[in-house]
């Protein structure tokens, strides 16, 4: 049976009472879509902590670990670095998922909008920048290449990788410059229906070689109206990009 929104309150409640009992645990705050509603029935928990410096974060994590283990059946996926933090991101039974983040108390505080204080202080933090637009172009030239090159060796698996990739690149780019989220697809419903008509047709129906080339023009024209914010660049490798499109229809 799928978590209900109880079992999430439950596990929230927790591990809030766990980390206001940790005298390493200083400040805490609940971030993601429910820091700033009430999310919805599929929303998984985000939870972050600001440790006492001196203390050590493995250590904080690996406590938290355990427990969630013993009274949730916690199972830990993975780990990831960023600045100072460090975030632990657990599947629990029913398929909720709980990110939990730590960091030095001197170095931890609101990253973005989605973050709402529950107890101790914020420090004032750099806020986080969405992805820069001429890196998400120069990926995108990147994989059409690749996308071009494997249709021609016939490795049509691994086109079929790239073509996504310059499809989901180039939805970036048209969620960056209209100042949605630009990462891991967050902004791409609220695109102007247009934009997302013009990304269907870069959604490949099959593995047929004819298929992954018209699939591939489709994500080039994707990415060739998403250029506004660099075009400079954009100039540049637009010759060689209408000639993948034009290979690609051949």
């Amino acid at each position: 049976m799928m978590f209900r929104v109880e079992d999430r309150n439950r596990v929230r409640d927790h591990v809030l009472d766990r980390a206001k009992t940790d005298a390493r645990v200083v400040a805490g705050a609940v971030v993601g879509s429910l820091a700033t509603s009430e999310g919805d029935r599929w929303s998984d928990l985000d939870l972050t902590f600001g440790v006492a410096d001196g203390a050590a974060l493995p250590e904080v994590l690996d406590d938290f670990t355990v427990d969630l283990g013993r009274e949730f059946n916690a199972t830990h996926l993975f780990d990831l670095s960023s600045g100072a933090a460090i975030y632990r991101v657990f599947l629990l039974p029913g398929c909720l998922q709980l990110d939990l983040s730590f960091a030095p108390a001197s170095q931890w505080g609101a990253l973005g909008p989605e973050f709402r204080l529950l107890f101790g202080q914020a420090a004032q933090v750099a806020q986080g920048q969405p992805p820069v637009a001429r890196q998400l172009l120069g990926y995108a030239v990147h994989h059409a290449l690749r996308a071009r090159f494997c249709i021609e060796r016939g490795r049509y698996w691994q086109a079929e990788y790239w073509v996504s990739a310059v499809r989901d690149y180039a939805l970036s780019l048209g969620c960056r410059r209209r100042g949605l989220p630009a990462q891991h697809g967050r902004g791409i419903d609220d695109l102007p229906e247009g934009v997302r008509e013009i990304a269907v047709g870069a959604l490949p129906r099959s593995l047929d070689r004819e298929e992954l080339r018209r699939s591939l023009s489709c994500a080039i024209d994707l990415l060739l109206g998403e250029t506004e914010e660099v075009q400079q660049l954009a100039e540049r490798v637009r010759p060689q990009l209408l000639q993948l499109a034009e290979v690609a229809l051949a």
